[in-house]
């Protein structure tokens, strides 16, 4: 049998070897982006739906921020151009402010069809499927 320090060697070469594809550059082409879930449309809160509405009419919106360029710093989103992705907020029953769920539309929101749904202020996704 190994002596106990081998083994925790053996532990972190192996852990490190199954880590090896997320860790790779985020300007490489060969680069990962994790798996988007998806939901239905009818599955999205009732507030989401709204949201989702008011984006395909072009508005109003409730908000000075609802339409601004979302960035993607997260890198969880399929890589795109600057100003690809607009953000639009979904309220939050109860929240004092614009609470932490939106939905991120890709390409021109009005006809793209590309549209996606965070509930934890960025950090994960899912793509809405209609």
């Amino acid at each position: 049998m190994a002596p106990m320090w081998m083994r925790w060697i053996l532990c972190c070469l192996v852990a490190l070897v199954g880590a090896a594809p997320l860790v790779q550059a985020r300007d490489s082409p060969h680069s990962v982006v994790p798996a988007v879930g998806e939901i239905l449309v009818d599955d999205l809160p009732r507030e989401a739906r709204s949201t989702l509405s008011a984006i395909r009419r072009g508005g109003p919106f409730r908000f000075d921020k609802d339409g601004v360029t979302f960035f993607n710093r997260e890198g969880l989103l399929p890589r795109q151009p600057r100003g690809y992705y607009t953000e639009y907020t979904v309220m939050t029953p109860g929240a004092a402010d614009r609470g932490a769920r939106r939905i991120v539309a890709g390409g021109n929101p009005l006809r793209s069809g590309e549209y996606y749904y965070t509930a934890d202020h960025y950090r994960s996704f899912v793509r809405i499927r209609e």
